[in-house]
């Protein structure tokens, strides 16, 4: 951390006798960078609730007495938090199928997933998905962002752009963490919760399997509805191999032949 900062200052000094340099947006980026280590949970749930706000006033979050949020109301009944964070659930009408947690709690489904799958197959994605916030990935992920997005202001501040960065800055970071790509043990270990987690609420876990498969049938269809996938599931590893791997552990629960 003491090296990030650093770098950010010796630019300083390299780039003050640029006319355009901007030495308080410099200064404040190596803030951003030596803040980003010691970030509170609390810190990080109200960046992500102002990223929140402004992404469901960009897309259209379907009312409580329509048809979807009703279905996703039952299909969440008690589920009301992870780790003492209180979950919030809402719908978004698109036909892109994906589904996101927040680490404020905040839980998204896209009306494209629900068209897609069953409700117990939902409540497997939802688990996945709650799992990434349960783990600290989400958390991790947008540690990374703030970091990055300190270097940048940093050393933006000599191409006249930082009045803009600056105003961007929160959504950079919140896109950045609801985009992010996730290591293979991650994505294992979100798999696992959500396997575990529907065992808790009564459910089959086959649903995730299902769920999964039904993912991996519309990557390898065609064009159109290819495009419809998020990158939800299908990171890295594979979705075959996840497929896979939780086929491996019905098994061995006796819940498939």
């Amino acid at each position: 951390m003491k090296k990030i900062v650093l770098i950010l200052f010796v630019a300083g000094l390299t780039l003050s006798s640029c006319a355009t340099f901007n030495k308080e947006a410099l200064i404040q980026g190596g803030l951003q960078a030596a803040q980003a280590a010691t970030v509170t949970d609390s810190e990080i749930r109200a960046y992500v609730s102002q990223y929140i706000a402004q992404l469901d006033a960009t897309n259209t979050v379907l009312p409580e007495n329509n048809t979807y949020t009703k279905r996703l109301r039952k299909i969440t009944s008690g589920i009301n938090s992870i780790g003492g964070v209180p979950l919030n659930f809402k719908v978004y009408k698109t036909s892109e199928v994906n589904a996101f947690a927040c680490a404020d709690g905040s839980v998204r489904v896209y009306t494209g997933l629900m068209d897609l799958m069953t409700d117990d197959e939902i409540l497997g994605v939802i688990g996945h998905e709650i799992g990434h916030v349960a783990k600290n990935h989400t958390r991790k992920q947008l540690q990374n962002a703030i970091l990055t997005s300190a270097a940048r202001t940093g050393l933006s501040a000599a191409g006249g752009t930082i009045a803009a960065l600056s105003q961007s800055e929160l959504g950079a970071i919140g896109e950045a963490a609801l985009n992010a790509k996730y290591s293979r043990s991650q994505e294992t270990e979100a798999d696992d919760y959500a396997y575990t987690y529907l065992k808790s609420t009564g459910k089959s876990p086959v649903a995730l399997m299902k769920g999964l498969q039904k993912l991996q049938s519309l990557e390898g269809g065609n064009s159109s509805s290819s495009s419809l996938v998020s990158n939800l599931f299908s990171s890295h590893p594979d979705t075959q191999s996840r497929v896979n791997r939780v086929a491996k552990k019905l098994r061995a629960d006796g819940l498939i032949q």
